[in-house]
């Protein structure tokens, strides 16, 4: 999907987690978070969790990237 059908907003958000590669969503600032649905449903990001300390017996946690 092009790029060109982003908002000015969504656009931020999508150079945001481009710029930082993969990030954890806790750490992408709340105002932004409301963004992420709407560039999954485009196709621009992928959300996926995955253990932070393989020996930790604690949950996985969800992290967000550019899809390739």
């Amino acid at each position: 999907m092009s790029l060109n059908v982003l908002t000015e907003f969504e656009r931020e958000v999508y150079e945001f987690i481009k710029r930082h590669g993969e990030v954890m969503t806790v750490n992408i600032p709340p105002k932004m978070r409301g963004a992420i649905p709407s560039l999954v449903r485009k196709g621009l990001v992928e959300v996926y969790k995955r253990y932070t300390n393989p020996f930790a017996s604690g949950g996985k946690k969800k992290f967000v990237k550019v899809k390739e």
